[in-house]
């Protein structure tokens, strides 16, 4: 039996020092948890270990707020219900837990990955409800049962060949189209004046400033932060001094405190699921790097439960569109978190599960959000997408990719341009979309050139 190894183990190589510990390899659904004894301040705190109730719910809520930003944008951007969409995170997160038996500690949170395909197959026109919605969830649903599919490969088989199918120069490429084919939609929707312009620069540079210049928790909410402060600002250039379009709060004044969010019905189009579903794959790069982060960061061996976490995730993002909500996919903000705070214990998310579905069930948070003028909207869609972006080159970047290779940059190049140009090819009657088009390129791209040829420069 292997010793439990803690944050001052060190290791010859870079080989991660997984933690043994028989109370989580235990060969059971779940592991066997226990209570945490050490100093909070000083240790980690493991995947089956747990808080007291005080800590845990403090924890839990922090956990809610770290991807509370993202997700209450990624639902306003494609013309979803954030209430609904906060609720079905919640759900989902809960259901992650039990299908993943507590061993992998993750949020599923609203995707971004959604928003270009799902703007394309609606023609959502950028701000109010989607009318086109239900064609959306179909898809969504579509994607999510494809996505369960290849967890159910991976728990057979492994994770090898998605990774030789999508290795980093694929996957940074595959990243970063995704922020730039939202690129031109977000101009145009802070563009339609100059007073709109100005405040959407305004919310650019306080999201960035928050980012920059504060620290700790601060800083991992600086999209909620931003917005706040930009809000307040807007009510009081609109509201107080009479310039642009004030913010209407009767919305907020008739809406109860407590009741169930508006569900939709999933309609299935075979032209929003060719743009759709493919999605399903970059949902797999991304968790797969977030699998690995994890791995690396609890010294735990995750890996055997990765299969478990793709099949979570498929069947989580097919649930909430089936009511409504949004595609979910695990979340970079938490894992963030965890990597400040040292406490991976999965029983936390369930906290953070619970609170977001208090939160999703109370009309009055739903129209408070609802109330955000387009034009901050717009000014957070610029810093969100951007980062989607340069997160695709940080792909790159941490994994060393070789551009003096030939092959390296030919994949990477036309791939870029192909998303962000929403350059689209058409299969019979089916339009694949910039993203869908430029995906399917880079994975054949790189099928055909990207092999390792001996004594040779690529």
């Amino acid at each position: 039996m292997h010793p439990r190894h803690t944050d001052n183990s060190t290791s010859t190589d870079d080989t991660p020092l997984y933690d043994y510990d028989p109370d989580f390899s235990n060969g059971k659904w779940f592991p066997k948890w226990k209570p945490f004894g050490g100093d909070l301040d000083q240790n980690t705190v493991a995947i089956n270990e747990y808080l007291p109730p005080g800590k845990s719910l403090m924890l839990g809520i922090q956990h809610t707020f770290a991807m509370f930003g993202a997700t209450v944008l990624a639902p306003l951007l494609m013309g979803f219900d954030p209430n609904l969409a906060i609720l079905m995170s919640g759900i989902c997160t809960i259901l992650f837990f039990i299908m993943t038996g507590g061993r992998m500690p993750s949020y599923l949170g609203s995707s971004f990955a959604f928003i270009g395909p799902v703007i394309a197959a609606t023609a959502y026109a950028g701000s109010g409800p989607n009318t086109n919605l239900n064609v959306a969830l179909g898809a969504i649903m579509a994607c999510g049962i494809i996505y369960a599919l290849v967890g159910v490969l991976v728990m057979k088989v492994g994770t090898d060949w998605i990774e030789k199918l999508m290795p980093p120069v694929v996957t940074g490429a595959i990243v970063m189209i995704i922020g730039l084919n939202l690129a031109p939609v977000t101009i145009q929707g802070v563009s339609a004046n100059q007073f709109d312009a100005w405040m959407a620069t305004l919310t650019v540079l306080l999201i960035s400033s928050v980012a920059i210049f504060t620290r700790g928790m601060l800083r991992r909410l600086l999209l909620l932060i931003g917005l706040i402060l930009s809000y307040i600002i807007y009510y009081l250039v609109t509201n107080v001094m009479g310039f642009g379009t004030p913010i209407d709060f009767s919305g907020v004044q008739q809406a109860a405190w407590f009741g169930l969010p508006s569900f939709h019905h999933p309609e299935f189009s075979l032209d929003a699921i060719v743009l759709i579903a493919p999605i399903a794959f970059i949902l797999i790069a991304e968790n797969l790097g977030h699998f690995k982060a994890v791995e690396g960061m609890t010294k735990s061996h995750v890996t055997p439960y990765i299969g478990r976490g793709f099949f979570a995730d498929g069947i989580a993002t097919t649930l909430s569109a089936g009511f409504g909500g949004t595609g979910v996919t695990t979340y970079a903000e938490n894992i963030g978190v965890m990597a400040v705070t040292k406490v991976y214990s999965t029983t936390i998310f369930v906290v953070a599960g619970l609170v977001a579905i208090f939160l999703g069930l109370s009309p009055k948070f739903g129209a408070i959000i609802q109330s955000i003028p387009p034009a901050l909207l717009g000014g957070a869609s610029i810093v969100v997408f951007g980062l989607i972006a340069i997160a695709g080159v940080k792909i790159w970047m941490d994994n060393k990719i070789d551009f003096t290779k030939n092959s390296n940059l030919i994949i990477a190049a036309v791939t870029v341009i192909m998303g962000a140009g929403n350059f689209s090819l058409h299969l019979g009657g089916f339009d694949l979309g910039g993203i869908g088009t430029a995906t399917l390129t880079a994975i054949v791209l790189n099928a055909l050139f990207n092999r390792e040829i001996t004594n040779k420069k690529a």
